[in-house]
């Protein structure tokens, strides 16, 4: 087995230091001519030779990277924040949301014409296949769906709003009990009286457009599933998402693309096909550049990576919807596609981190399962760790 590269945790926790973020939000997401390509950035590590140094630096996320030479000169990065924090230009190509497109075959975003750029695949290449080695060697291969009809469905296959094509039952919630809290987070006592679907808005809110009560199917509608004969939830709630044109992206607040669906208890389980239910949740201070990482989702099945940024914030295209600015996101190696949406991302020890919602041939993007938590008001798991 060849070494793996070390991917050191960001010695600040995994954030920005506040001066860095309003300077990347002022400079190369800025209103008025934004930087050329620029779609994002995050706390990470330096990358030298196509390897993480452990150094930790401000990443600037491109769809695609130009030579400097053939940048005006506004439009160039510079080598470090006016903190002092060293940058780093990673090409994540087109980030979209990850439901199925209805075009056949699952492609990893809204964009049936995705493709990976070269200098991106080069620059995780250190990353990935180390990792691939250590977890046995997956190679090319064709994924196996899990777009079957189940009852009670485990987390990881395919559902849907009866108006959208398919994604991901993630896990299986309910609503805060007596005694639960925020921040310190703490479980409270008591039996639930509801139980829900946990997934994406995009999955089972249409992107803020079904209405509440509309009927969520198990599978999705683009895998046979058909109302009523397969309907598994209603839609309960969800958080809204601010997309733009309609509001201008500088005042975006989107954290989470999270939704609740109502569930009978006997109809659903939180426990993640192939890979077991979520023992434990962490928190966000917890997340660390470096970490491993897995999710079961009906497109990719069982994946396995590691996270590259914390802290992110990244603009999403919703397709018809519009695009959606994130911030506090998580982006991982690719570790999903469309169909993907809604999956849990667990630590290989299945403590859940995240809410898997968008993503490119490159990248995933993560909601902090923190954040899922604390506005949904919904237990994931009863421990922290």
């Amino acid at each position: 087995m060849t070494s793996r590269p070390e991917l050191m945790r960001g010695p600040t926790g995994g954030q920005l230091s506040d001066s860095s973020r309003r300077q990347a939000m002022g400079d190369f997401l800025r209103r008025e001519q934004p930087l050329a390509n620029v779609v994002g950035f995050g706390h990470g590590v330096k990358w030298a030779e196509g390897q993480p140094t452990g150094e930790q630096a401000v990443l600037v996320f491109v769809t695609q990277k130009v030579p400097e030479s053939m940048l005006p000169e506004r439009d160039v990065i510079p080598r470090q924040m006016d903190d002092g924090t060293p940058t780093d230009v990673i090409a994540v190509g087109h980030v979209a949301a990850q439901r199925t497109t209805g075009r056949g075959r699952s492609v990893p975003s809204a964009r049936g014409d995705e493709q990976q750029s070269p200098e991106a695949a080069g620059q995780f290449a250190q990353l990935s296949q180390p990792l691939l080695e250590e977890l046995g060697g997956l190679g090319a291969f064709e994924p196996q769906l899990l777009k079957r009809r189940m009852r009670p469905c485990p987390s990881g296959f395919s559902v849907g709003n009866v108006r959208v094509t398919a994604g991901t039952l993630g896990s299986v919630v309910y609503d805060f009990l007596p005694g639960a809290t925020v921040d310190p987070p703490g479980s409270g006592l008591g039996v639930p009286s509801k139980f829900y679907i946990l997934s994406n808005n995009h999955v089972l809110a249409d992107s803020n457009r079904a209405q509440l009560g509309s009927a969520i199917l198990q599978p999705g509608t683009f895998d046979g599933g058909q109302d009523p004969a397969d309907r598994i939830a209603t839609l309960e709630r969800f958080i809204t998402i601010q997309f733009a044109p309609q509001i201008p992206l500088e005042r975006h607040n989107n954290v989470v693309d999270a939704a609740l669906a109502a569930v009978d208890f006997q109809d659903a389980t939180r426990e993640q096909y192939f890979s077991g239910a979520p023992r434990a949740w962490r928190r966000k201070a917890n997340v660390a550049v470096g970490d491993l990482v897995k999710k079961t989702g009906r497109t990719t099945n069982i994946s396995f990576g590691r996270i590259i940024a914390t802290d992110a914030t990244i603009d999403v295209n919703y397709g018809t919807a519009g695009t959606a600015r994130f911030k506090d996101q998580i982006l991982t190696t690719n570790i999903s596609a469309g169909g993907d949406s809604g999956s849990l991302v667990t630590s290989q020890d299945n403590v859940a981190v995240g809410l898997l919602f968008a993503g490119s041939s490159v990248v995933t993007v993560v909601n902090h399962i923190e954040n899922v938590r604390a506005l949904l008001r919904v237990e994931i798991a009863e421990q922290l760790a």
